[in-house]
């Protein structure tokens, strides 16, 4: 008799502890019932500022319940739209985009539309001209600026007289267009004895930063400044720069990457645009997610703002 009551207390309390499971199954259920998904298509997370992006997107994403299905493409235009078309396919609730080329970026803006899935372009916008179409919507900043705030910075520097280059980014990414022509409009404004020696693309890599440079140390001699499209060519700049004993050339970047505030730190950066990933990422989230629920969405274009990093202000960035 004993043993049979044991026996029985024992099935009593698993029966028991199997509803508790199954209740805690329910909540949890209940808890991701109204969980929307978003689908998020980077351009390539071997660029630091990049990650930064996706850093803050999950970040959102976990204290806001929502699922962030993540495509890297590389720096491949044809890959990304198979992405895009994927997370179509599989019936996200909304879109977000960084589009690695946008004049490519018209089919994926088509095909959302399409479906019926909101889309917001993030920090490269494919419609410089702000028309854009229902159910799209953008988040970043305004590019030419970051580079008239380089050129106002570096241009002091240089008392107005000077020699200098331009590291761009990719020419199909609007950002390296915009910041480019930024810089070579401001030093024709305020500076006019500055001279833009040369232009060239060095697709946003450190790597290539560095070999475009050490062409200019060859081609040039000397040169006073370098602006960078972003951190990672800059610090290309400066190891060139280094390497070859020019260490009073006054080097930029864009981003306000952790390497860069600590080359400015180090003063071998002359400084950087804080560009502020935490800002669009969130920005665009939050759009992402107004738009999937049908909320109202009071402005189509958020504007997040840069912000200059000098050797006087980094400490606030570190």
């Amino acid at each position: 008799m004993k043993r049979f009551l044991v026996i029985l207390l024992a099935v009593v309390l698993i029966l028991g502890t199997a509803a508790c499971g199954g209740n805690g199954g329910s909540s949890e259920s209940e808890g991701t019932e109204d969980q929307i998904t978003i689908g998020y298509a980077c351009k390539n997370l071997n660029d630091t500022f990049q990650t930064y992006l996706v850093d803050a997107a999950n970040e959102y994403a976990e204290e806001n319940n929502i699922k962030l299905d993540i495509a890297d493409a590389q720096n491949d235009v044809v890959r990304q739209h198979d992405q895009v078309n994927t997370f179509i396919t599989q019936g996200v609730d909304a879109l977000i985009v960084l589009p690695i080329d946008t004049s490519a970026a018209e089919p994926m803006t088509i095909a959302a539309k399409e479906a019926g899935i909101p889309l917001v372009y993030l920090n490269t916008n494919p419609y410089p001209d702000g028309n854009f179409p229902e159910g799209t919507y953008y988040v970043g900043s305004i590019e030419k600026e970051a580079g008239e705030m380089q050129a106002e910075f570096i241009g002091k520097l240089l008392n107005g007289q000077g020699n200098v280059c331009i590291l761009q980014g990719s020419l199909t990414h609007e950002g390296a267009v915009m910041r480019s022509e930024g810089v070579v409009d401001k030093l024709k404004e305020l500076y006019p004895d500055v001279k833009v020696l040369a232009k060239q693309p060095a697709e946003w890599q450190k790597d290539q930063g560095m070999s475009v440079t050490e062409n200019w140390i060859t081609a040039y001699g000397d040169i006073d400044a370098v602006f960078a499209n972003n951190d990672e060519m800059a610090l290309g700049a400066i190891n060139a720069l280094q390497e070859a004993g020019m260490t009073e050339t006054h080097v930029i970047g864009i981003d306000g990457t952790k390497g860069a505030l600590d080359a400015i730190k180090a003063g071998t950066l002359a400084g950087s645009v804080f560009q502020d990933a935490a800002g669009q990422a969130e920005g665009a989230m939050e759009i992402a997610a107004k738009a999937a629920k049908g909320e109202e969405i009071s402005e189509q274009i958020k504007w997040i703002p840069f912000i200059l990093i000098t050797p006087e202000n980094v400490d606030d960035f570190i």
